[in-house]
């Protein structure tokens, strides 16, 4: 019997493997990318591991498409409220927000001072 540390660690090891691949082929085989990047969200759903967060930022949540910038994704910088990224896909239209401060960062300042 495998000790769960090896089994998260040959997870972790393949999906970055897919993710290797998925960017090989990204332009010329796009299906193929998605294919694999659907694989590899499977792999660590089922080792119980979180998905990296490069991959995440990379990656289309509801198409699980890899993110080819000026291809199949478009990427804003906002300044409202707080300042964020959006991140369209344009395969199926998703809209994925990432903020650029921490939430915290002007208490921690204030608090500094």
């Amino acid at each position: 019997m495998m000790k769960q540390s090896n089994i998260k660690e040959i997870a972790r090891q393949r999906i970055t493997i897919l993710f290797e691949q998925a960017k090989k082929l990204a332009k010329n085989n796009p299906k193929l990318a998605t294919q694999y990047i659907r694989s590899a969200r499977r792999i660590a759903m089922a080792a119980n591991i979180r998905f990296p967060l490069e991959f995440r930022r990379e990656t289309c949540r509801k198409c699980n498409s890899l993110f080819v910038h000026g291809v199949n994704c478009r990427v804003r910088v906002k300044q409202k409220r707080e300042p964020h990224v959006v991140v369209t896909c344009l395969n199926c239209g998703e809209q994925t927000r990432y903020m650029l401060k921490k939430k915290g960062a002007k208490k921690l300042a204030q608090d500094n001072n």
